[in-house]
């Protein structure tokens, strides 16, 4: 029996009934990774004895006539780059000096865990999660699967690459600019990221800032409806997170299969700002068009900012490293200074907005509030007339892996420069403004590669989001045994 390419829910299903066990699901799937993992490099380190075990405790469980979850026995990857299980470790993305022993579980492995799957090993992430790519000094770079030798895209960059080539069912994403959204639109995967405060993330000691607004944590699959099922038990309130919302109980299972039917969607290939190439604009709002099949009106809409994309995203590069350099400073106070002792483990990109972080102004920042502010306003001003806004996940295709262990994004399209880290993403708007928005295969460009479409829905109507992916994936269904033929 075929398993790689099921969904989580196809596949906790067979397992519950008994078709086949957990432990055997383990061991086809470890095989699978031992055989196709090297060329691509998803993986930064396998548990098989660990999810071996726990596949045991789950095959007992449904002998005694438990039921484990919708997800039981169902093979999950943890991202590579902060806490996410108790007794493994994580390496910071892929820094040597700071491999630490894992304190605590993420909130997508207590979510997997309680649905009942099962974490299989950690999966590749770049330094600090600070780049829409996946690469870092110790591990070196990520392949999409579709052409081994392209970036998988970041931060999550090994999940979705794992996911992608059947690795795995479901993997572990983290998203501050675009990490679930950009990974899953490069490796042909769905990815979704809530509205602030859906999914509480608990941060200490500083439990209002690290973290927040802007990161989130949340799934990569291959199927809407095992995003949903995760989402369902990821979103809950947490008071001791200090942005988390009470929105009573929702299955989103079910909402996302609410009609469309004469929702009016906003379709912009740029945002007017972004030197998005001509084949990724075209390949997006064809795709967006086949949502009038299910009803909807889909418009072509203008947005006028007053700054550049480059603007935004060094905005971004610098917002995003007050966290990072709080830290470095922190450790420095405590007798370990990683730019003295340990800086040829870091990219020198990741140096330079730390370094401009710290050293910003508290003016530098007020002019961060107000262009994040425009995000909002110009944002809000399409969705006075409409229900959802789509557009490209990023302006351009997975670029090529560099040999130096520094892969980066272009610096040109278009003929229009382009900030490398994030520039080239759609994205990170959204996690400025803390609306739900998501990632869906919408094609493939004329080197075979996998084009996303994004969908943003209004804030905290992460159903309207499901709703329309939902119906998307039902109207353009798309193949996930793509990359079986590649070569190994």
């Amino acid at each position: 029996m075929k398993l790689e390419y099921l969904s989580g829910v196809k596949l906790g299903n067979l397992v519950r009934n008994g078709e086949v066990s957990a432990s055997e699901v383990i061991t086809y799937f470890a095989q699978r990774i031992e055989q196709r993992n090297p060329s691509i490099n998803a993986f930064t380190y396998t548990k098989f004895d660990d999810a071996l075990n726990e596949a045991e405790i789950i095959d007992k469980k449904i002998r005694d006539g438990e039921d484990p979850g919708p997800l039981c026995g169902v093979p999950v990857a943890l991202k590579d780059f902060l806490p996410s299980k108790k007794g493994w470790t994580n390496s910071h993305g892929g820094v040597k000096s700071l491999i630490r022993e894992d304190a605590e579980d993420s909130m997508f492995y207590q979510a997997a865990r309680k649905a009942g799957a099962i974490a299989i090993g950690k999966t590749n992430a770049p330094a600090f999660a600070f780049r829409g790519t996946t690469d870092n000094k110790l591990y070196g770079p990520t392949s999409t699967p579709f052409k081994v030798g392209h970036n998988s895209g970041g931060s999550s960059g090994g999940s979705a690459a794992a996911v992608a080539d059947g690795l795995i069912t479901i993997g572990e994403g983290s998203d501050g600019g675009g990490s679930i959204r950009i990974p899953s639109a490069w490796c042909g995967c769905f990815g979704f990221k809530a509205s602030v405060g859906t999914i509480p993330g608990i941060c200490r000691p500083d439990g209002w800032t690290a973290t927040h607004p802007y990161c989130f944590n949340g799934a990569i699959t291959r199927t809407v409806e095992d995003s949903a099922v995760m989402l369902n038990y990821m979103a809950h309130y947490d008071p001791r997170d200090p942005l988390s919302l009470d929105h009573g109980p929702k299955d989103f299972t079910e909402l996302m299969k609410k009609p469309i039917t004469e929702w009016k969607i906003a379709f912009t290939p740029d945002f007017g700002i972004f030197p998005v190439e001509k084949e990724i604009a075209e390949i997006v709002r064809n795709a967006a068009l086949k949502l009038e099949l299910a009803g909807a009106k889909v418009d072509e809409v203008r947005f006028d900012f007053k700054y550049s994309s480059n603007d935004y995203a060094k905005m971004w590069c610098r917002a995003i490293s007050i966290d990072t350099s709080i830290d470095m400073e922190l450790w420095k106070r405590d007798g370990f200074d990683i730019l003295k002792d340990h800086r040829d483990e870091l990219p020198e990109e990741f140096i330079y907005w730390n370094d401009v972080a710290f050293n910003s102004s508290v003016m530098d920042y007020r002019l961060f509030n107000e262009m994040r502010t425009e995000m909002l306003d110009r944002q809000q001003d399409v969705f006075d007339k409409y229900d959802i806004i789509i557009s490209p996940v990023t302006i351009c295709s997975p670029v090529k892996n560099s040999d130096d262990n520094n892969t980066l994004g272009p610096t040109m399209i278009n003929g229009k420069e382009v900030e490398p880290i994030i520039g080239y993403c759609e994205t990170f708007f959204e996690n400025f403004t803390g609306n739900p928005a998501a990632s869906i295969p919408c094609g493939l460009d004329s080197q075979g590669l996998p084009v996303g479409m994004q969908i943003i829905g209004k804030k905290f109507r992460d159903e309207d989001v499901f709703a329309v992916a939902h119906k998307f994936e039902q109207i353009a269904p798309w193949s996930y045994d793509i990359p079986a033929s590649r070569e190994v």
